[in-house]
């Protein structure tokens, strides 16, 4: 079971809870799992398609899953993936 942090812009969708423990070999397949748990923030991470949104950064412990295997970087037991929406703004 991989631990999601979630942001505290996400939290409303997850009963305010900062962690989640996911099932899943995969970092999209602990996604998936925090998905059906709370189905609320599916929106907010996962396109119609169903792939992760393109401005969701994934981090699995402090390495961007980018430079790893993406979606399919492969997570253990005890390992932390968190989400990092991005923030707009400017002037």
């Amino acid at each position: 079971m991989a631990k999601v942090i979630i942001p505290t812009p996400l939290r409303k969708f997850t009963g305010n809870q900062a962690t989640i423990e996911t099932n899943g070999t995969t970092v999209l397949e602990s996604l998936q799992s925090l998905a059906e748990t709370h189905p609320e923030i599916k929106k907010h991470l996962f396109d119609d398609a169903g792939q992760v949104r393109k401005f969701v950064r994934l981090y699995l412990g402090d390495e961007d899953i980018k430079a790893l295997q993406n979606e399919q970087t492969p997570v253990q037991s005890g390992s932390v993936i968190s989400i990092i929406p991005a923030i707009a703004g400017g002037v």
